[in-house]
């Protein structure tokens, strides 16, 4: 890690059980079998670690904060051991001239070379007036940063879509990164905030194969935005049995039935949420009784809400174990064409993965 950064709540040295378990945990997370394991050791001891520059703009810094604090902290120095973070606002010990100095040597010496991660949306109202850093604005920043580098990770819903800050009516002109930059790779890991596995493998799978991992049509990995959350529900049977909440702390309530009629946004949402989950004690939302908002898919705050309303047009179970239109509920957000690609990728991903993963990379 630069010398510029803190490194009072990190501990550097990770060790070789920490380090193991985090490359193990990557691997099942990106679907790649056992003997992948060691190529992916491999790349993340190589002594040549990629200097990555960190741009902040219209966000709460929840990423980075969700990232650091998480109660897996091997995952988080493991992502901090296999790049060179050389420019991270947040946790940069200096601050003005200094550090602003310290991202221009950046991009310079490693022109073409270091990875891009943005958090937070572009405002573009105004010539980009809405959020400025060391007298330049964000527009301004990423038009300069981003073309030097090697590729871009956009961490979080904000950078990828726009987020909060993009809802209507939008009064900053707030984007995601690809709607400014179009010549370089870009991938999206959105969520609010999304898992550090999903940004862990996505850092792996770069290093390991020298590409991003396959992504969806919103340029999302389908390794961790592959199905929806609907299908892969730990309530799910209940809502194939029609066991719903009917509202917060009734009885269906306390017996963990499917949230769905209090709002659960999961037959929209794409995510990996019930499977990897957050943290040591292993939940999500859903399983501690809130139904899911869709942050990971764009324009959520407007699609998605009101949160606490079910959504239309998705026909119930009669508590026959049958479930007409559960297959067609993704359409609102991403379009049939869309949805139909995205749940036949997800099919085959682990096969892909598995079978092709070592010549391609998938």
């Amino acid at each position: 890690m630069s010398r510029f950064l803190h490194q009072a709540d990190l501990d550097p040295k990770l060790s070789r059980r920490g380090f193991l378990k985090g490359c193990a945990i990557a691997a099942a997370a990106l679907g790649l079998c056992d003997e992948m394991v060691p190529k992916i050791v491999e790349a993340a001891t190589s002594p040549k670690r990629p200097p990555v520059v960190w741009l902040h703009f219209q966000e709460c810094t929840g990423c980075t904060e969700s990232l650091l604090r998480a109660s897996h902290p091997d995952v988080a120095r493991l992502i901090l051991d296999l790049i060179s973070l050389d420019y991270h606002e947040t946790l940069m010990a200096g601050a003005g001239k200094q550090v602003e100095e310290v991202l221009d040597e950046t991009i310079k010496k490693y022109d073409g070379k270091f990875l891009c991660v943005v958090e937070g949306a572009i405002p573009t109202k105004d010539g980009g007036i809405y959020c400025k850093i060391g007298g330049k604005t964000a527009l301004e920043i990423i038009k300069e940063v981003a073309p030097k580098s090697a590729a871009i990770i956009a961490i979080g819903t904000c950078a990828s879509f726009g987020g909060v800050q993009a809802a209507k009516p939008n009064p900053t002109g707030a984007v995601g990164v690809r709607d400014i930059i179009k010549d370089k790779p870009i991938i999206n890991v959105p969520g609010c905030p999304p898992n550090p596995i999903s940004f862990l493998g996505t850092v792996l799978h770069y290093l390991t194969f020298k590409r991003f991992p396959t992504t969806d049509q919103l340029g999302r990995p389908l390794f961790a935005y592959g199905r929806r959350i609907h299908d892969h529900c730990e309530r799910r049977p209940h809502f194939d049995e029609g066991r719903f909440v009917e509202r917060f702390g009734d009885e269906g309530h306390r017996k963990g039935y499917c949230l769905y009629k209090v709002g659960c946004k999961g037959p929209e949402t794409f995510s990996n949420c019930p499977a990897v989950r957050f943290n040591d004690v292993d939940v999500w939302p859903v399983s501690v009784g809130h139904g899911c908002i869709g942050c990971t898919e764009p324009n959520f705050w407007d699609t998605m809400s009101p949160f606490y309303k079910r959504l239309p047009g998705i026909k119930l179970p009669f508590g026959n174990g049958i479930v007409e239109g559960a297959d067609e509920v993704g359409e609102k957000v991403l379009g049939v064409a869309a949805a139909a690609v995205a749940v036949h990728a997800a099919v085959g991903i682990g096969k892909r993965l598995i079978k092709g993963g070592a010549k391609e990379g998938e």
